[in-house]
């Protein structure tokens, strides 16, 4: 894993789509990072970001949803 795969606190980033890196260790929709009374959950269908609660998901899935399509089709082929 590259060095700069880790963000400032030691937390994960992916590459969004447009190669930009994305920090997984907070909410992809609202920013809210994890701390021990917010645990944030995968995406379900692609692990590329996680969100803070259901409303997030929601609110965020227009945005997410080409990607998200992309790479679950991804993990499908690798099984």
């Amino acid at each position: 894993i590259p060095l700069n795969a880790f963000d400032d606190s030691g937390g994960m980033k992916t590459m969004s789509e447009d190669n930009e890196a994305v920090d997984t260790s907070c909410c992809a929709y609202c920013g809210i990072a994890e701390i021990d009374d917010i645990k944030l959950m995968d995406c379900d269908d692609c692990d590329l970001v996680k969100y803070c609660s259901d409303a997030c998901q929601k609110n965020h899935k227009p945005e997410h949803d080409d990607a998200c399509k992309k790479r679950a089709a991804e993990l499908r082929d690798e099984l």
